[in-house]
């Protein structure tokens, strides 16, 4: 059985999860509270970060985009990442928007500070930063909305990794209850087909103790 160091509300754990459930490749998921650095966890990844997946021969894999990347090339059905060169390039190049940008202005801003503070053990949340995720996550979800009316998926015609990354991330500014779905209705019937996909359903089972998600969080039609 493959092993997957997760913590609930890293998108970068929710990633590599949603792609090994589109995959249909089983896997044991266990807990892991990076900043406790436990001796046992460092040597598989001495950064010291999840997500780490270690495969059934033992290979142990860091990295979420070296895990998906991994993933995408040892298990090709169904390819999440595309066979052409220029699609791939936009995958990728999505895939760096979210995971950066978006990461930046919006996750970091809200989920970072009212749950993973919480759950170190930091602090109460910083009003400007949580101001800041609430500004910022308006014209993220405005580009959102332009890529999906023009294209079915937001990369393209296809179902993809973009869509995956994209969706790990507002499932855990989701799960806080501040994604502001009913001002911008077109992100919100993208995220409901992807919502409704079996690979989502263990993302809504999770609930972190003392801090559950808003009652729509796992309703399939919100």
């Amino acid at each position: 059985m493959r092993t997957l160091f997760h913590f609930w509300l890293s998108p970068a754990c929710r990633k590599v999860r949603l792609v090994l459930g589109e995959k249909k490749l089983d896997v044991e998921t266990l807990l892991e509270k990076p900043w406790e650095r436990r001796p046992e966890f460092l040597e598989l990844n001495a950064a010291g970060e999840v997500p780490v997946l270690v495969e059934r021969n033992g290979a142990v894999l860091a990295d979420a985009a070296a895990i998906c990347e991994y993933l995408d090339e040892v298990y090709p059905d169904p390819p999440l990442i595309g066979h052409h060169p220029i699609q791939r390039a936009e995958v990728r190049r999505l895939v760096g928007w979210f995971d950066s940008l978006f990461d930046r202005d919006v996750t970091q801003n809200l989920v970072g500070e009212k749950i993973v503070k919480r759950c170190m053990g930091a602090g109460t949340p910083e009003s400007k930063y949580v101001r800041a995720g609430y500004a910022a996550i308006h014209p993220h979800l405005d580009y959102l909305a332009w890529l999906i009316e023009q294209r079915r998926w937001l990369a393209g015609d296809t179902f993809s990794l973009a869509d995956i990354t994209a969706a790990a991330h507002l499932s855990c500014v989701d799960y806080i209850g501040d994604v502001p779905w009913d001002e911008h209705p077109v992100v919100k019937d993208w995220y409901a087909r992807i919502k409704s996909r079996p690979c989502f359903r263990p993302l809504l089972s999770d609930h972190i103790p003392g801090m559950g998600p808003p009652a729509h969080y796992a309703d399939l039609d919100f």
